[in-house]
């Protein structure tokens, strides 16, 4: 379970979020246990509140890029609601999950389908070069990849952990790839701000994970 202080952080935010919406305090409490216990359930060593809270603060960074902050942040608090790391199917069970929750504390429906389509976009972290709400959203998802190499060694740790039922060897196939893709994108961070300034650390901290597991 998460700290009491993220918890109590993390709800204050939830409800600054929830503010302009006018959704009423027992409501808010309410959605955001749910949203505690989703991501606190067994298995989760990454994709936890720590994860969500570190997304959120990087969003606020990068706020004057987004066109719509509001939704941005809630699909942030949703993006990864649904994990399973045996699953292909999380983006869209999340974005359904975003749909009930948000729906039911009467949240418009315009911003709902923002949101939606903000989660769905998590799935191939690719967008248009227009869509400044969601490379607002990927790059905060992705910030942890520049993060410095003892936070970085934590990430590529928790994350073997979501996936200890994968072979060591199919592993680092599987592992590889994915990273491999990153370094072989003209770009990994679409906002000009993590373009410029972290992309460079991005790239050491991939290709540092690559040489380690090749070497293990």
């Amino acid at each position: 379970m998460p700290t009491e202080n993220l918890t109590h952080i993390l709800f204050s935010n939830w409800q600054h979020t929830l503010k302009p919406f006018g959704v009423e305090q027992v409501a808010a409490e309410k959605a955001f246990n749910c949203l505690v216990a989703a991501y606190s359930t067994p298995g989760r060593y990454y994709h936890t509140l720590k994860h969500i809270d570190h997304v959120l603060g990087t969003i606020q960074i990068l706020q004057g890029y987004t066109n719509n902050l509001a939704a941005v942040q809630l699909a942030a608090w949703f993006h990864d609601v649904v994990y399973n790391s045996q699953a292909e199917d999380n983006e869209e069970r999340s974005a359904d999950y975003a749909l009930e929750l948000l729906s039911n504390l009467g949240i418009p429906e315009s911003t709902i389908t923002t949101v939606t389509r903000l989660i769905l976009n998590t799935k191939k972290h690719q967008v248009a070069v227009d869509d400044y709400d969601s490379q607002v959203l990927l790059d905060a998802d992705l910030a942890i990849l520049a993060t410095n190499p003892v936070q970085y060694l934590e990430y590529s740790h928790a994350i073997r952990q979501e996936y200890a039922w994968v072979a060591q060897a199919e592993y680092i196939i599987g592992r590889r790839q994915v990273l491999e893709e990153f370094l072989q994108r003209s770009h990994i961070y679409f906002t000009p701000l993590m373009s410029e300034f972290t992309e460079p650390s991005a790239r050491g901290n991939i290709q540092t994970e690559i040489q380690s597991l090749l070497s293990g």
